[in-house]
Formats: C-alpha cells, sequence, structure tokens
C-alpha cells in the first residue's frame, strides 16, 4: 500500500492521503521478550487497581505473586507503559520550555450539560502478542466516548487524529481537559483547540492528580475489565476490531446507574438536540 520508492508522492503525502500515522511507517517493531510481555500484563492489572502504586509498592506486590523484579527493571516497565504513580512527589523532571502548561479550571464547576467538558487521556493495553496504547476523547455529562484511536507508539499522531475526529463529528466543548502528557502539551495538539472558531477554555491536571480527569480514569477501568483481560486480543488488528465492538456496546448498549441507567448515547443525544 504504501511505496517509499514513489516516485511523484513522498512518504508524509502517502500516509496523509491513506490516513496512516506516520510512526506506524517508520517504526520497526523489536520482538518484547515472553517474560516482559507477562511482567508488564501483570502491572497493568494491579495498576488499574491502584494507581497509586510506584515502583516500591509494585515491586513488593510482584514479590507477593513470586516474581523477583529489581526496581530499574521495574522503572523501565513503568516509562515503557507510559505509567507514574499517583502521589504527592518532588519535581524531578523540567517540563519542556515550548509546551505550555494551563491551569486546571474544573474544580468546583457544575456539570450540567453535554459538550460542556470533554477529555482524554492514553492507556496501556496488553495483548497475547504485544502491546499497544490507547486514547480516547470522553463527553464528562454524557459518559459519550466520542472518538478514539490506537498506536503502537506514544506519539502524538494518534492522538491529535481523536482530537480532529471528536470536533469534526460533534462541534467544539466549552472545556477540554487533558492530562501533562507530553502528547498533549505539544503545540501540534494545542493548536487543533486554539484553531477552533468557537474559543475552548483548555485544562490541565494538576500533577500527581488522578481524580481530575476522574470520568477518563473510570473508562480505562472498564475497558480493561470488561475487554481487555476477558478476551485478551492476539494482534492489533484484532484489538481494533475488538474496540470498535466494545465502544458501540459501551455507548449504545451499557446502561450507566449515573445517568439514571440510560446509556451514554441516549444522555448525549437527547441533551445534545435539547
Amino acid at each position: 500500500m504504501i511505496e517509499p520508492t514513489h516516485k511523484k508522492l513522498s512518504l508524509r503525502e502517502q500516509c496523509k492521503l491513506l490516513e496512516l500515522h506516520r510512526s506506524g511507517i517508520y517504526y520497526k517493531p523489536r520482538p518484547v521478550k515472553q517474560i516482559d510481555m507477562e511482567m508488564m500484563k501483570l502491572i497493568d492489572i494491579q495498576y488499574t487497581k491502584t494507581p497509586y502504586y510506584g515502583v516500591r509498592r509494585m515491586r513488593a506486590h510482584l514479590a507477593s505473586l513470586g516474581h523477583c523484579v529489581n526496581r530499574k527493571r521495574l522503572r523501565s516497565y513503568y516509562h515503557r507503559m507510559g505509567l507514574s504513580a499517583i502521589y504527592p512527589k518532588p519535581n524531578l523532571s523540567k517540563p519542556n520550555k515550548e509546551h505550555k502548561v494551563y491551569p486546571y479550571l474544573l474544580r468546583g464547576l457544575k456539570i450540567n450539560r453535554v459538550n460542556q467538558v470533554w477529555s482524554t487521556g492514553i492507556t496501556y493495553i496488553p495483548m497475547v502478542n504485544g502491546f499497544m496504547y490507547l486514547c480516547a476523547i470522553i463527553d464528562w455529562h454524557s459518559r459519550y466516548v466520542l472518538s478514539w484511536e490506537i498506536s503502537n507508539t506514544l506519539d502524538n499522531d494518534f492522538c491529535i487524529k481523536s482530537l480532529k475526529d471528536a470536533l469534526q463529528k460533534y462541534g467544539s466543548p466549552e472545556y477540554f481537559n487533558t492530562d501533562q502528557g507530553s502528547q498533549f502539551t505539544s503545540n501540534d495538539f494545542i493548536k487543533v483547540l486554539l484553531a477552533e472558531p468557537k474559543p475552548i477554555k483548555i485544562s490541565m491536571d494538576g500533577k500527581g492528580r488522578a481524580l481530575d480527569n476522574i470520568f477518563v480514569e473510570r473508562l480505562w477501568r472498564s475497558v480493561k475489565y470488561e475487554y481487555i483481560y476477558l478476551r485478551q486480543p492476539q494482534n492489533g488488528i484484532e484489538l481494533f476490531e475488538g474496540m470498535s465492538q466494545y465502544f458501540n456496546h459501551y455507548n449504545n448498549e451499557r446502561p450507566h446507574q449515573s445517568l439514571g441507567y440510560k446509556t451514554p448515547h441516549q444522555t448525549y443525544q437527547c441533551l445534545a438536540a435539547a
């Protein structure tokens, strides 16, 4: 499908025409050792339950399961999975000076309508043969998943595509909330929000404050316990097909107690039309 030696079209132009991420073209996957896959899956399951577990607590947890893993190796797993323990800690890393961090604007805000607040995040997705990352955008009031994308790298391309898809389909929210990950503080991501004709107030979680983006964290828990851990997709193709089915079920069939046992789709559509 992609022709690296095409005489007229560059790789960039070919990827744009086919709506493919360039990261997937340039990236050459390296096989992941089975022991690493097993450890990362155990870490992911426990982290989903207890996102405040740092390397020391996770090491103790793995030891209780009979796995002796040193702290250096655990740190590499956390880095590879894009994880960080959620608790107040010293600022040990310097932010990119070119990336502006916006204040958290949702504290005390009454969320009472759709398209008032959207938020996004990224989570690690384990598979039988490898792993990928999932990005999704959710409407806070209705819990409706507006768009989602998967990627085999943590580049921001798939996050930007998910954002553009949501804006194109559903218009602009009043507030857009993210964490302080480099994918969301990047100039390319922020430019998409600032370019909207209807002004969007950009909000970012405080460092180490998982509850600032609680609805996205709850979504990840639902995705993993209701699909990933039960079905265990074999590869990226199976994951994409499975996620398509799951989000269709989540939006259109799965009743939410907090919504009066309505589905996110029912809530979003009814209030958006009002």
